[in-house]
């Protein structure tokens, strides 16, 4: 009789054990009875009926990463081309996961690996290397479409690498260099175009600022021509006087200053430069009274300055005294 009420009381005790489910978290169990969807325990302390019940699967409820496997995929421009990449998905509905799929981490994977093929083998190569974020937003279209019956979402497909031939890689590489060079050129060629037309404007304001001085400079021989020509026709010897000697002494510059010329002999009396220096201070007494002292007799004629006077502020080569 002890024997028998012992082993009652194991049994008792492992029924209880065996009824007692602790579900970690993060995960779901699936429990079954006498075969059949029983219930999903959630995560914490769960009781069942022990012998009929059991846990069919136990589901990962986290976000799970699958790796997409490196492939050849040939482009809808007949080029072939070597692509990997990697899958984030989720189960939202253990039950659908459970039953709905056999392998459900396997299937995913394939499924991620065909839709990929299908998906690039659609786009050209050109479209294929620089819309990487559309074929992954077009992967996970297709895929989470195809996977939603599974009860599971997937949350993000990424394209780690995409490698054209060799050949093609090389054929990139001149067409970049060319279009680098191409940019190089036309940048040079704007340069020169900007260099130009500044140097162009920087000529065209000195032709004007030489215009200028030279209009100018026009103007003020005009005015001083005038005014010679004023004092000439009111009478004015000095004036005329010192007309003919600044261009004497214009043309005396001028030989002076000749590369060619040595040694110069010219035929002309000092008494002529003198002369014209007296009537330039002649002039200058006349424009300014009392800025320059006027000497003894000048007034009456007499002396040098009146003997000059008389003869005029130039005598011409030839007519001066020795």
């Amino acid at each position: 009789m002890e024997y028998v009420v012992g082993a009652g009381l194991i049994l008792v005790v492992l029924a209880a054990l065996t009824s007692v489910r602790i579900v970690p978290q993060g995960f779901t169990f699936i429990v079954e009875r006498l075969g059949r969807y029983q219930e999903t325990l959630a995560p914490g302390l769960n009781v069942i009926v022990p012998v009929i019940s059991t846990v069919r699967a136990r589901v990962d409820m986290r976000e799970t990463v699958v790796d997409v496997p490196s492939q050849s995929v040939i482009t809808k421009d007949n080029a072939a081309v070597t692509a990997d990449g990697v899958l984030f998905y989720q189960v939202i509905d253990p039950r659908r996961a459970t039953y709905e799929v056999t392998d459900l981490h396997l299937a995913i994977r394939t499924l991620s690996m065909t839709t990929l093929r299908t998906v690039m083998g659609s786009m050209d190569l050109d479209e294929l290397l620089s819309q990487r974020e559309a074929i992954s937003a077009a992967l996970l279209r297709a895929v989470d479409d195809a996977t939603s019956a599974w009860g599971v979402r997937v949350t993000r497909i990424e394209l780690r690498d995409i490698t054209p031939p060799d050949d093609i890689i090389q054929a990139m590489a001149r067409q970049l260099k060319a279009e680098r060079d191409r940019r190089a050129q036309i940048l040079e060629a704007d340069a020169d175009k900007e260099s130009q037309i500044r140097i162009a404007q920087g000529r065209l304001e000195a032709a004007k600022l030489e215009a200028e001085a030279r209009e100018r400079l026009a103007q003020a021989e005009a005015q001083a021509t005038r005014m010679v020509s004023e004092a000439v026709a009111q009478g004015s010897a000095q004036a005329l006087g010192y007309f003919l000697g600044q261009k004497y002494v214009e043309a005396l510059k001028a030989f002076a200053d000749s590369p060619n010329q040595k040694t110069m002999l010219l035929p002309v009396e000092l008494s002529g430069l003198a002369g014209t220096l007296a009537g330039l201070g002649e002039v200058l007494r006349a424009a300014v009274p009392g800025t320059l002292g006027t000497p003894p007799g000048a007034a009456a004629g007499t002396g040098p300055s009146g003997e000059t006077a008389r003869r005029g502020p130039w005598s011409p080569p030839g007519h001066g005294e020795g």
